[in-house]
C-alpha cells in the first residue's frame, strides 16, 4: 500500500487538476453564456446557446467530481468550506439551475417575452458562477478565519472583501476571454468579426487583473511566495503561463482560432496551478492563525480511504476524458442556427 503522505500529495495535485479542467471547459461555456447578454438579437442569442448545447452538462461533471473528490479525500475541508460558504454556495446553485433550464424551456412556448425570459436566466445564470467561483478562491488564497474545531468563524459580508472581490472579476473577465475566444472559433460572419474584435480587449483586462491580484497577494497573502521561487515546478509553469498568455493575441490574429484556444486553455491551467504551488501544502489557509489551517496532512482521509479513491479515479478520470474527446470530435466545426436548442 503507498504511504499516506504520498497519497496526500497525489490527491491535492488530483484535486487541482479537476478545478483546472473545470475551469477550462466550464469556463468558455460559462463566458459564452455571459456574453450572450450582448448579443444584438434572439437569433444571435440561440447561436450563443447553440455553440455551447452539446458540451455544456458534460463540462459540468468535472465540478461535481472535484466536490466528490473534496468530500472524500479532504472531509474536514469540504466541511468548513460548504458551512462557511453556504449562502454564496446556494446562490450558485440557483444561477447553475437556472442556466441548465433555460437550455430546455426556452423554445418550449413561441413568445417574445417567454424566450427573452429565459435568455436572461441563460445569460445571468453564466455570469453569476465565474464571479462567484472567483470570490471563493480569492478567499481561499486570503485564508479564511477558523476556530479551533476548524469551523468557519467569519460572515457572509466578510467573504465579499476588496481582494476576494478582486478574484471574482479576475475570473469573471478570464471566463469571458475565454469564450470569446471559443466563439471565435465555433461561429462565423457578423457574430464572429465582433468576437474577433472583443477577444483581445478582454485578454487585455484578464492580463491587468492577473497582474493587480498577484500584487495584491504579495500584500494580502505574503505566505502564497514563501520559497516558490526555488520550486522547480515554479520554473515549469510561470514560463508556460507567460508564452500562453502572449501568444494568445498573435494566434487570434493569424487566424489560427485552435491554437489560440489551446493557449487560453493553457493559461487558464497554468495560473491555477501557480495558486495550488503557493497554497500547498494548505487547502484552507486560516486567516486569524496559521497553526489552525488546514492542510492535506491534518485533514486528509484515512490511507485504506485515499488508496480506493486512486484506484477508482485512474478507472473513472480516463473514462471522463475519453467521453470529453469523442463528444468535442462529434460537434466539432461551425455552429449552425436552429440544430440544437437555440434557434427552431
Amino acid at each position: 500500500m503507498m504511504d499516506l503522505q504520498a497519497l496526500q500529495v497525489i490527491w491535492f495535485i488530483l484535486y487541482f487538476v479537476l478545478i483546472a479542467g473545470y475551469a477550462i471547459l466550464d469556463g468558455f461555456d460559462l463566458g459564452v453564456g455571459a456574453l450572450s447578454l450582448f448579443a444584438k438579437d434572439q437569433r444571435e442569442r440561440g447561436i450563443h446557446m447553440d455553440s455551447i448545447a452539446p458540451v455544456w452538462d458534460g463540462n459540468e461533471v468535472w465540478l461535481l467530481t472535484a466536490g466528490g473528490a473534496l468530500f472524500a479525500a479532504f472531509p474536514f475541508v469540504y466541511a468548513t468550506v460548504f458551512s462557511g460558504f453556504y449562502l454564496a454556495l446556494m446562490l450558485l446553485l440557483v444561477a447553475l439551475i437556472w442556466r441548465a433550464v433555460s437550455f430546455e424551456f426556452r423554445n418550449k412556448v413561441h413568445s417574445p417575452g417567454w424566450i427573452r425570459a429565459w435568455d436572461w436566466a441563460f445569460g445571468l445564470g453564466s455570469l453569476l458562477p465565474p464571479v462567484l467561483f472567483g470570490v471563493a478562491v480569492g478567499n481561499i488564497l486570503r485564508g479564511i478565519p477558523l476556530t479551533e474545531k476548524t469551523e468557519f468563524a467569519g460572515t457572509f459580508l466578510g467573504l465579499l472583501n476588496p481582494y476576494a472581490v478582486l478574484v471574482g472579476v479576475l475570473a469573471l473577465v478570464m471566463f469571458l476571454a475565454h469564450g470569446a475566444i471559443y466563439l471565435v472559433l465555433k461561429t462565423d460572419g457578423d457574430l464572429q468579426a465582433r468576437m474577433q474584435r472583443w477577444a483581445p480587449g478582454l485578454w487585455i483586462g484578464w492580463v491587468v487583473l492577473y497582474f493587480a491580484a498577484t500584487v495584491a497577494s504579495l500584500f494580502v497573502s505574503p505566505f502564497l511566495f514563501d520559497g516558490i521561487l526555488k520550486n522547480p515546478v515554479f520554473w515549469i509553469l510561470f514560463p508556460l503561463m507567460m508564452a500562453c498568455v502572449v501568444l494568445i493575441p498573435v494566434l487570434l490574429k493569424s487566424g489560427r482560432h485552435m491554437l489560440a484556444f489551446i493557449a487560453s486553455s493553457a493559461a487558464i491551467a497554468t495560473q491555477i496551478g501557480l495558486a495550488a504551488l503557493g497554497l500547498f501544502p494548505r487547502l484552507v489557509p486560516a486567516l486569524n492563525d496559521p497553526k489552525l489551517s488546514l492542510t492535506i496532512y491534518n485533514a486528509s482521509s484515512t490511507q485504506r480511504t485515499l488508496t480506493t479513491m486512486l484506484m477508482i479515479a485512474l478507472v473513472g478520470v480516463p473514462i471522463v476524458i475519453g467521453y470529453t474527446i469523442f463528444i468535442y470530435r462529434v460537434f466539432k466545426g461551425k455552429v449552425r442556427p436552429g440544430e440544437l436548442y437555440g434557434n427552431h
